[in-house]
Parts: structure tokens; C-alpha cells; sequence
């Protein structure tokens, strides 16, 4: 892997966890109010995960970015990644800054639509990579039914 694309994977990433932690705030009273189903994992476990799948998804990203030898290529994984990682931001400000579960619910099944297709892509680059990725989808889509249980609910 190349640092280079290790560096600039790592900072769009970082970026868009800024930009999407501005808009969070579990101990809104909006929040608190919500009926959430009881299968919601405990508010610290998202940092966690959330700060694991980014990294992950930083050095996949640049791992295949390293095997990607056009600039065409090279150029269309890093808009597929914008994309995912503008949705994945995008979610916080509709569900935590607008109130707008369904939205966020739409806005979620897009990122894990998005997440699954980097994931076929980096995989073509690199397997290994590819199926390191796979957990990254796999928490979109739990994300995805779990927006959905709370849009539901309230």
C-alpha cells in the first residue's frame, strides 16, 4: 500500500466523521424521547465500531487505490468513495440535526447500497481487502434496519 493513498484516504474519512459528529447529540431530549427497540446497542458501542470501520475503510480504499493503475480508476473509486462517505455524514444531519428517521432511513439503505458496491470493487483490487471491508456493509445495513425500527416506532 502506499502511503500517499493511505494519507489521503485517512483524511477524506476523518473529514466526513467530523462533519457527521457535529450534527450527533444522544443526550438530546429528542433523542431521549424516541422509543428505540431493545435490541439498539448501548450509545458508546457506535463510537467505537464507527471509529473501527472508518480506519478499515481508509486502508481498504487505499490498498486498492495502490492497485489501481489508471487515473480513470483511480478517479472513479474516489468519487464512488465521496459519495459513501458524503451519505454516511449525510445521515447524522438528517436523523440527529433535522429529526427525519424515514429520510435518514432512505439516506442509510443508499450508504449501504454504496458500502456493498465499494466493497465488490475493492475486492476486485484486492480479496483480502475486499473481504476486510465486508463488516463496514454488513453495519450500513444493521444501521439501515435499526433507523428504520426507530422511524417505525416513532
Amino acid at each position: 500500500m502506499r502511503w500517499s493513498a493511505l494519507a489521503r484516504t485517512s483524511a477524506a474519512t476523518a473529514a466526513a466523521a467530523a462533519i457527521g459528529s457535529v450534527a450527533v447529540d444522544p443526550n438530546s431530549r429528542w433523542y431521549r424521547r424516541l422509543s428505540k427497540p431493545r435490541w439498539q446497542p448501548p450509545a458508546p458501542a457506535f463510537g467505537i465500531v464507527w471509529t473501527v470501520l472508518y480506519a478499515d475503510l481508509a486502508v481498504t480504499s487505499a490498498t486498492a487505490l495502490s492497485r489501481t493503475t489508471t487515473r480513470r480508476e483511480r478517479a472513479d473509486h474516489w468519487r464512488r468513495l465521496a459519495v459513501n462517505l458524503a451519505l454516511n455524514a449525510g445521515w447524522n444531519w438528517l436523523f440527529w440535526r433535522v429529526h427525519k428517521p424515514w429520510p435518514a432511513t432512505v439516506e442509510a439503505a443508499a450508504l449501504t447500497v454504496s458500502s456493498a458496491d465499494l466493497v465488490r470493487r475493492i475486492a476486485r483490487k484486492h480479496r483480502g481487502a475486499g473481504t476486510a471491508l465486508a463488516p463496514y456493509a454488513a453495519w450500513c445495513a444493521f444501521a439501515t434496519v435499526l433507523t428504520a425500527a426507530i422511524a417505525r416506532r416513532n
